[in-house]
């Protein structure tokens, strides 16, 4: 790809002067439309060293009002960095909706310039840029527009730039040994680079590679770009519907190896335990379990455990008795509410990327992503287009997961509707406990019909070879817990093995 760009092209002082001013008054003139609109922007730059990221990054942002903006430079990532999945502190960076991100150099850094100089497996890196595409696919979906820029110049340009910056007391610093590095093994660089691009242009977010030969053509085609893309973006852009579709039939099948799940219809819940074998196996389990996170912590295995259920079902007496059995240093409970202004400016899937473990910790979601394909699509939050392409983007979420090196395991309990009243009966009677009961609980009940069917295909579309789902009967609280004991200690010790 990086052959067919024309390194000739060139444009005059005054043609440029006269061009500038007018796509400078342009681009102004977009920041109130992409906050009014809450259009969220993502304008990233790659290329070689001395092409003139920096300089044009400047220029370009100052046609914007600095409270719309984030400028991110990104470098190697950081020891914390390295014991989270390769995606983890790129999601963090995704604007909110109205603001634009600017990225100097960008998640491709690990799949080039990294790739070479960290000898990465070949193997390894094709599982990146498909996890690239994945996330710049899911992105876009989701309403963001992603802009993406390499800045190409010569072997001998290159060379020409780093002899000006070191003849120089006040830039010398800017070239290193690692720099002069890259400018000898050029040719190499430029085959991780095509590679690169070859593999990561997409319909959804083309590379736009530049000649950075003549700086001040490469700033008027950057500007042209950015002005046509975001203007485009800005008139395609619609108010989205809303929608409760229960359809089964409408969603699109998965890509991914399905394991059967049967119909919250078809569980048995007469299962029960005594409370004296209760409280063998409880300790038993407890036993096992603190002695396996002491091994995933050193052998540095991430844990992601979800749980959903019915309201009442008995989760949070469950996450005790599995947190009970963990060091406190080692894990932690995220409680899943509503998501606040922040996560709702965002895609839906940024607050639990925030919340993931560090490699040998766990993390145990107390309801989680899958809100996206049950409260969200029952309640009408989102619109059907949306819930229905969730069923494969949480799917690639927890591939993801899983290719990093975690454990994911999911959990569903179940009560039937009459058990569940009796509950929220005894909640609303007893004043330690009406703290439990809310208005919602009794209007998501009302609507049990509806959530089963969102429920059933839930379970049917994500419940993956990988990351499998586990139905729970917790009808008898405690037989549910030491059920869940003996799935996630059985898990764990399948892993190690």
């Amino acid at each position: 790809m990086l052959e067919k760009i024309d390194l000739k092209e060139s444009i005059s002082k005054d043609a440029f002067k006269k061009q500038s001013k007018e796509l400078k008054a342009e681009l102004a003139a977009l920041q109130q439309p992409i906050k009014q609109q809450k259009l969220p922007v993502i304008i990233l730059f790659e290329g070689w060293g001395a092409a003139g990221k920096g300089s044009l990054i400047a220029s370009l942002i100052a046609n914007f009002d600095p409270r719309g903006f984030k400028v991110h430079s990104i470098v190697p990532p950081t020891a914390l960095e390295q014991r989270k999945p390769f995606l983890w502190r790129h999601w963090l960076n995704i604007p909110e909706q109205g603001v634009l991100s600017v990225l100097d150099r960008s998640w491709y850094e690990e799949v080039t310039v990294s790739r070479l100089e960290n000898n990465v497996d070949d193997n390894v890196n094709l599982h990146r840029m498909n996890d690239i595409n994945e996330f710049e696919r899911t992105l876009t979906d989701n309403g963001y527009l992603i802009l993406k820029f390499f800045l190409h110049i010569s072997k001998k340009e290159q060379k020409k730039r780093f002899e000006l910056l070191s003849d120089s007391k006040s830039t010398e610093w800017r070239v290193t040994e690692l720099d002069w590095k890259r400018n000898k093994h050029y040719e190499n660089y430029c085959r991780a680079f095509d590679d690169m691009l070859k593999h990561t242009s997409t319909a959804y977010a083309p590379w736009h590679m530049i000649s950075s030969m003549d700086r001040d053509a490469a700033t008027l085609d950057v500007y042209r770009i950015v002005v046509d893309r975001i203007t485009d973006a800005l008139n395609q852009k619609g108010e989205k519907g809303t929608g409760n579709a229960l359809a089964s039939e409408k969603i699109k099948p998965p890509s991914f190896s399905l394991v059967s799940m049967p119909k919250l219809s078809d569980i048995e819940l007469n299962q029960t335990i005594s409370d004296e074998k209760y409280k063998q196996q409880l300790k038993k389990l407890q036993s096992q379990l603190s002695e396996l996170h002491g091994k995933l912590y050193a052998k540095k295995i991430p844990v992601v455990i979800a749980y959903e259920g019915w309201d009442a079902a008995g989760k949070g007496g469950n996450i005790h008795r599995v947190s009970e059995a963990l060091d406190p240093r080692g894990y932690e409970v995220v409680p899943v509410a509503s998501p606040s202004r922040e996560e709702i400016a965002r895609h839906y899937l940024w607050r639990f990327w925030r919340n993931l473990p560090k490699d040998g910790h766990i993390a145990i979601f107390d309801r989680s992503w899958y809100g996206r394909v049950m409260v969200e699509r029952v309640e009408g939050f989102c619109t059907e287009e949306d819930w229905q392409r969730a069923y494969q983007e949480i799917n690639e979420f927890e591939r993801q997961l899983c290719d990093w090196g975690a454990i994911v395991i999911k959990f569903w309990l179940h009560i039937d509707k009459a058990e569940q009243l009796k509950r929220f009966n005894d909640r609303q009677s007893t004043p330690s406990k009406q703290w439990k009961i809310t208005d919602e609980d009794w209007r998501n009940r009302s609507k049990w019909d509806e959530y089963e069917v969102a429920v059933n295909d839930m379970l049917q579309n994500t419940s993956t070879d990988f990351a499998p789902w586990h139905i729970i009967e917790s009808q008898d609280k405690k037989f549910g817990r030491i059920q869940t004991l003996k799935i996630i200690t059985d898990t764990i010790q399948n892993h190690l093995k």
